[in-house]
């Protein structure tokens, strides 16, 4: 067995007396994986890290969210590169567990297989924003997302890192390059399969569809507050250097 091909592929070509097997197989090992996902998406690094490191709960401190940002803002590069390391992690473990059972089939810079690893990757985002551990309050889900995105559509990523980049530096708002780009991102990828498979078409798997636009209004959501803030323009600006002392607006 190879990960481009997975478990129940594996299994399937010893070949099964009635079809109904391999469906309840698939129904299984998606359950398992969606929720070993959503169980390393609660995992909250940034509220891990500034307690066993700081002995304080970033969750105190400036906007009260435990994320990148706020890390960074808080407690400065060190403890933000530690969390940006964590989340990462989490999220591909997820993807990895998935692709392990259903395959990875990654071609022309996108995985191009059923789209189970982007429902594991979506629901390792939700488990992020809505932790089991911490009473269903968590981030905004970004790092997950960008993480999901490098691994499963590397090209888009780069695409949509660039626009990041290019609003950030303009604007200095994270916010409002963050909910750009999550909203770009099912566009992306669809636009990108097109191109990509353009000599040899390939559908574009609905479950990876899916995913992506659902991500996209989450992400948009998580941020709602954030918006209100950049149109009344009272949104703190990106800073590199550490503020402990001062509160996020």
């Amino acid at each position: 067995m190879n990960l481009n091909e997975g478990l129940l592929t594996y299994i399937a070509k010893s070949g099964f007396e009635n079809p109904m097997t391999y469906y309840l197989m698939m129904l299984g090992f998606a359950l398992l994986s969606f929720t070993c996902a959503y169980l390393l998406g609660s995992v909250n690094s940034a509220i891990i890290i500034s307690k066993a490191l700081y002995k304080d709960d970033v969750r105190k401190h400036g906007s009260g969210n435990p994320g990148l940002t706020n890390m960074l803002r808080t407690f400065g590069k060190g403890a933000a590169g530690l969390t940006l390391l964590g989340d990462m992690l989490k999220t591909v473990l997820a993807i990895l567990i998935c692709a392990f059972f259903f395959g990875f089939n990654y071609v022309a810079g996108i995985s191009t297989g059923d789209g189970f690893c982007y429902i594991a990757g979506l629901f390792a985002v939700i488990g992020h924003v809505f932790p089991i551990y911490y009473k269903f309050k968590g981030g905004k889900g970004v790092l997950a997302t960008s993480t999901m995105a490098l691994m499963l559509s590397p090209v888009p990523f780069l695409i949509l890192l660039a626009v990041f980049v290019i609003i950030v530096a303009i604007t200095k708002y994270v916010s409002l390059g963050s909910v750009t780009v999550a909203v770009l991102y099912p566009v992306c990828v669809s636009g990108y399969f097109k191109v990509a498979f353009s000599t040899a078409p390939r559908q574009e798997p609905g479950l990876c569809a899916l995913a992506t636009i659902i991500l996209a209004i989450l992400i948009v959501w998580c941020h709602r507050e954030n918006l209100k803030r950049i149109s009344d323009r009272t949104e703190r600006k990106i800073s590199f250097k550490s503020k402990k002392s001062n509160e996020e607006k």
